[in-house]
């Protein structure tokens, strides 16, 4: 029989259904699981048992009168700490938030869950205000890779996919503004989507503007179905929330592949380092498409290298968030943040309108693109996971961790839905991340892609060793 760690939401919620397993014995496993391993990993910055417990204890009663209020009610999700949770501090990992509060707000995301009657398991952690794409902060140290503790999950949502690939939860939130949710999935062999912007309601808006995105993240394609369901319904508080969408993503997933249009780009015309690794199993990963039987065709998007308006727009937020901390604050920030903070507040105005109006020029470029496919294939990482304490394997030249992710930060600027799905392990043992990105608003394509693939080459049922 699989034991309850290694069950996925789409499992424990037949479970609950059946009467096999109910929502309080699931998550005091879990919790006792947490206690007994994470301090290996650090990917939870706050447990609360009681409240935690509470949630399941009110699940199970549903469940047993029949009257749940979703398929995911008792399911536990663990919560970056970037998302407000009321009751919970929301400290970004930053020693600059007084952790007395007041918390008296859920985003959207947790309020939905909460609606949803969803066991939040914890929150998870996240480089300082979600900074860079590895994750250690200041106020909770090192997170390290369940794969490999050497090694980084990625990040920002860093603890959200140890967390996963651990089997401390099956379901997770992360937040996404330059690949926060596609990195860690693709260190960690998890699954994650940034969903179109606005698809996701978000709240307080995010400092970084309209780069941010709020997605799912699991094991499985299908449960990030199911959280999508929950989580993508709207909220009031975010002006940019798109209009409701009926979708149910779940039940769509079973769109063939034959007979799509499918661009693939490993470089993405100007990428020039890559491991070799990463390259060779990602190319292998757009044949299984071929396979099934897509239109591949090696094409590179308009509009090169935009790492400059990224990074112009990346630091004017971080600019505009931390700049006005006095001195002392500011020497309590992780060092590169501080750095960038820095450089961040030096942009000036028509530095940053132009870099905006230049987003906007790719952006259209990209969605005149995407006419003529339904999917862009390029790898999720540059790079599989590397040491911890490192920002960049690569060398610093001066843009940090954008010298190793360029594949995610470009559909950010463009705010279209992208995936990593796990597509196979390197010779050391270390996961790798294929990229998956679909037209603007459909959602429901790419984790229809992102299925297809996993039938063919799944990777969900291989833990690590030790989890």
């Amino acid at each position: 029989m699989v034991e309850p760690h290694e069950m996925t939401a789409e499992q424990l919620s037949r479970a609950y259904h059946d009467g096999d397993l109910s929502p309080v014995e699931v998550t005091q496993g879990l919790l006792t699981r947490i206690e007994a391993l994470d301090s290996e990993i650090n990917a939870f910055c706050l447990i609360d048992v009681h409240t935690t417990l509470a949630q399941a204890e009110a699940s199970e009663k549903r469940w047993q009168e029949g009257d749940p209020l979703s398929p995911l009610d008792g399911v536990p999700v663990a919560v970056k700490d970037l998302l407000l949770t009321k009751g919970w501090a929301t400290r970004r990992g930053s020693h600059s938030i007084d952790p007395k509060g007041p918390w008296n707000e859920d985003a959207p995301t947790v309020a939905r869950l909460k609606e949803a009657g969803a066991v939040l398991i914890g929150k998870t952690t996240t480089p300082e205000y979600g900074w860079k794409g590895c994750t250690d902060s200041p106020l909770t140290g090192i997170t390290r890779n369940p794969w490999d503790k050497s090694k980084t999950p990625g990040g920002s949502s860093g603890g959200s996919s140890a967390a996963l690939a651990a089997r401390f939860c099956p379901l997770a939130l992360g937040t996404d503004g330059g690949g926060s949710i596609r990195i860690p999935a693709s260190f960690t062999s998890t699954y994650g989507l940034k969903p179109s912007f606005g698809r996701v309601a978000a709240y307080p808006l995010s400092p970084f503007g309209t780069l941010a995105h709020v997605g799912p993240m699991s094991r499985t394609v299908k449960d990030s179905a199911m959280l999508m369901n929950v989580i993508a319904r709207p909220d009031a508080r975010d002006w940019f929330n798109l209009p409701h969408d009926p979708t149910n993503y779940a039940a769509g997933l079973e769109e063939a592949m034959r007979g799509k249009r499918i661009a693939y780009s490993p470089r993405l015309g100007y990428v020039k380092k890559i491991i070799p690794e990463v390259e060779e199993l990602v190319a292998k990963a757009a044949k299984r498409f071929e396979a099934m039987g897509a239109h591949v065709e090696a094409v590179d998007p308009p509009g090169g290298d935009v790492s400059d308006i990224f990074q112009k727009l990346w630091w004017s937020g971080a600019g505009f968030a931390l700049g006005d901390l006095s001195e002392e604050q500011k020497a309590k920030l992780d060092p590169g943040l501080r750095k960038m903070v820095g450089e961040g507040v030096k942009i000036d105005k028509k530095t940053y309108l132009q870099a905006n109006l230049a987003r906007g020029a790719y952006g259209g470029g990209l969605r005149v693109f995407m006419e003529k496919y339904d999917f862009l294939l390029t790898p999720s990482v540059a790079t599989p996971a590397f040491e911890v304490g490192q920002i960049s394997p690569m060398g610093d030249d001066g843009r940090a961790w954008m010298a190793w992710t360029p594949f995610s930060f470009p559909f950010n600027l463009t705010q279209q839905p992208a995936a990593s799905v796990p597509c196979g392990f390197t010779r050391d043992g270390l996961p790798v991340g294929l990229q998956i990105v679909g037209r603007m608003f459909e959602d429901e394509s790419v984790l229809a892609a992102s299925y297809a693939y996993e039938l063919t080459d799944p990777h969900y049922e291989k833990a690590p060793k030790g989890f």
